[in-house]
């Protein structure tokens, strides 16, 4: 019996190092490709063409991959199936297949309604639609890599993300390369995206025998009644975080839209560092809180948010003294032109990447709000900081530009994980008395 339980908890041990391994992987090289991208596009297709990029890649194509998405990951991955009253895989795949067309939909709309309004060329309005396009599979994929995850198989989410990612990046840049069009490039990467999902999510998932891909009555339509301040409180959150970017987008032209994608993307980076360290507890920060181990879950979070407050302290220390020289790279990298073009800017870049690990540990109060189920107190908390963030963000950039962009960033930023903090608190306080 000893040998026995030394085997499981060799095997569980071995499975734990493979998970870290491929989600370190995958959310590195997705991190990088976006920046790579975001660099690649400006060099080989010019200023404006790395704006139009930024928007309907970075912006409008991730704000269209919350609606495909519907916010649902931190949900899913918790939920205990339907032998704990949850919910199948087939019923979360349905509930996929309809939030994914309805973000066709409202990316469509959103490009015949810009092209309509002189804002956008037919040009643009096409390449913002199919980089939106890209961004929907990726939340469509994601329903995969949740029940990968909620199996206990998060090695399965990284490595679709890692070859999903190679294959579609790489089909752009090389598309991108011979073409030097990015109407020509982004239809090449779509085609290569959904390649990418049916050969790294679909195969592999009825490889798994244990996922249950039955449908019950009624069940799609509770996930999007209980799903639904989720999915709202998503939309807002991203929102929140490119509100900047947008009041770019309409207050200045499309080359400042390219060099304020460059300066932010260090929050990509943050963003998905603190994704790495925080969602492998989140099995066991739901284990604690439903077992009523209040304690436990409180020193996780502790925890967690000691780690994102070191690597923010550095980050930001890291832009403040290296800012300058890291930015005259990226200068060199995009070719002798573009001298001068953000060195300007390391304020902005110090303050921006202040406002990932803002964000960051927003993240994980987030998730902790999640797990106790306060859907309601979420939403709240985006709408007022949206509601601001509406006003401010075009005020700020009408007045400093770039650098109001930055600011704005930041400020929401914090105003958002103040809420959440309240919230948190406000919850451990009513147990406590409870």
């Amino acid at each position: 019996m000893k040998r026995m339980a030394r085997l499981m908890l060799h095997c569980r041990g071995q499975l734990e190092q493979e998970n870290l391994i491929w989600n370190t992987v995958g959310s590195f090289l997705y991190a990088l490709a976006n920046m790579v991208l975001a660099f690649l596009v400006i060099r080989l297709a010019g200023e404006e063409a790395g704006g139009v990029f930024a928007i309907g890649f970075s912006t409008f194509g991730q704000q269209m991959f919350t609606v495909s998405y519907y916010g649902l990951r931190p949900f899913h991955i918790t939920d205990s199936g339907p032998e704990g009253n949850g919910y199948s895989f087939g019923e979360y795949y349905r509930h996929r297949q309809l939030t994914a067309a309805a973000a066709v939909i409202c990316a469509a709309l959103y490009a015949v309604w810009r092209n309509g309004g002189g804002l956008y060329s037919p040009e643009k309005a096409a390449a913002v639609f199919m980089l939106a396009g890209y961004k929907i599979i990726d939340g469509f994929a994601d329903v995969y890599e949740s029940e990968f995850q909620r199996q206990g198989c998060l090695y399965l989410t990284g490595k679709s993300v890692a070859f999903r990612t190679c294959l579609s990046a790489g089909t752009f840049l090389v598309t991108l390369a011979l073409t030097k069009s990015l109407l020509a490039a982004c239809p090449a990467a779509l085609l290569a995206q959904a390649a990418g999902v049916l050969l790294f999510d679909c195969s592999v998932i009825h490889r798994l025998g244990r996922v249950d891909f039955s449908r019950r009555k009624g069940q799609v339509g509770r996930i999007f009644s209980q799903g639904g301040l989720l999915f709202l409180s998503v939309f807002l959150d991203f929102y929140i975080f490119s509100a900047a970017r947008y009041a770019i987008d309409l207050q200045m032209n499309d080359a400042a839209s390219g060099y304020f994608n460059l300066i932010f993307m260090p929050t990509s980076v943050i963003y998905l560092v603190a994704n790495f360290v925080i969602r492998p507890v989140l099995t066991r920060m739901t284990v604690c809180w439903n077992g009523g181990d209040y304690r436990g879950f409180l020193a996780i979070m502790k925890r967690i948010s000691g780690l994102i407050s070191v690597l923010t302290v550095i980050a930001v220390g890291g832009a403040l003294l290296l800012g300058r020289p890291v930015l005259s790279i990226m200068e060199m990298v995009l070719g002798s032109g573009y001298a001068g073009a953000l060195t300007d800017y390391v304020p902005a870049f110090a303050v921006i990447v202040l406002g990932g690990g803002v964000y960051a540990f927003g993240n994980l109060l987030y998730y902790g709000l999640v797990i106790m189920r306060l859907q309601k107190d979420i939403f709240f908390v985006y709408a007022a900081v949206a509601a601001a963030a509406l006003v401010m963000s075009q005020v700020l950039v009408r007045w400093l530009g770039i650098n109001g962009g930055a600011l704005a960033y930041c400020l929401f930023m914090a105003m958002q994980t103040a809420g959440f903090g309240l919230c948190v608190f406000r919850e451990f306080r009513r147990k406590r008395k409870g």
